[in-house]
């Protein structure tokens, strides 16, 4: 039989005596690995979060921001255009889209 070493980083807790005794007869060997308990916020948690929530608030500033000049340059193509065709009437009804210059 080859002797094998344990594995991983718990290998120097685990007593050799215990570890070939294991290996030899096929029977499990049982590890326990104690932790501390945490204590405190878990930031991780916490800071995700609102990463997410402010990337979507710059975000749709931004889109504000950019739909501002294109609705102002609509306005204005519009008003240039509604007072070049003049009145428009439909019907009997008759529309002035804009006042003309006095």
């Amino acid at each position: 039989m080859t002797h094998r070493d344990p594995p991983g980083i718990i290998a120097p807790h685990i007593p050799a005596d215990d570890w070939r005794r294991a290996q030899a007869t096929g029977a499990p060997l049982v590890i326990v690995v104690q932790t501390t308990d945490q204590t405190g916020i878990p930031w991780q948690r916490v800071v995700i979060p609102f990463a997410v929530a402010g990337a979507a608030a710059l975000g749709t500033w931004g889109l504000v921001v950019a739909l501002c000049p294109l609705f102002d340059a609509a306005a204005h193509a519009v008003t240039i255009i509604a007072s070049a065709t003049g009145p428009i009437g439909i019907g009997g009804i008759t529309l002035k889209l804009a006042r003309g210059k006095r």
